[in-house]
């Protein structure tokens, strides 16, 4: 099931692509409002989801870099062993490898991630995130949806 990881490559490749795009045409904090419910807003995360840990000293940058590289073996490896009615599977763990790999490639190269895309109603905003966080909430979500659903309709 290793073939599905093209959905991997793209997914690296879109999120690095806009990522830059995002750095070079916004400044940082500047929001640009593209709908009523959705801004590009240039920022940077030197945490996790939510800016988990993103106040500390520099030690979370190897932590998440560590982290994110046992992970994607893992699924890698869980990839690999996969049976080929297990698609669902394999789409799920590719987005969320292409994710990982994504934001791996910025906290290496510049020991943060870069997000813009930020929602929001009103005044409620979430807190802003990129093309690599989404794949890997799409592949989770996926994931889901074939455990609690999919599976049992499995032989």
């Amino acid at each position: 099931m290793t073939r599905w990881l093209w959905l991997s490559l793209i997914v690296i490749l879109l999120d690095q692509v806009t990522k830059q795009i995002a750095d070079a045409m916004l400044t940082y904090g500047e929001s640009v409002g593209i709908l009523p419910f959705f801004n590009f807003t240039l920022l940077y995360n030197k945490g996790a989801a939510f800016s988990f840990l993103s106040d500390q000293d520099g030690w979370q940058r190897w932590f998440f870099i560590v982290l994110a590289l046992v992970v994607t073996g893992v699924m890698l490896t869980w990839l690999s062993r996969l049976k080929r009615e297990e698609k669902w599977v394999a789409v799920s763990l590719s987005l969320i490898i292409g994710g990982a790999v994504g934001n791996l490639i910025d906290r290496i190269l510049m020991g943060q991630v870069i997000d813009f895309i930020h929602l929001h109603y009103q005044e409620y905003y979430w807190p802003a995130f990129n093309i690599a966080d989404s794949a890997i909430f799409v592949g989770v979500a996926i994931m889901l949806f074939d455990a609690f659903v999919l599976a049992r309709k499995r032989p």
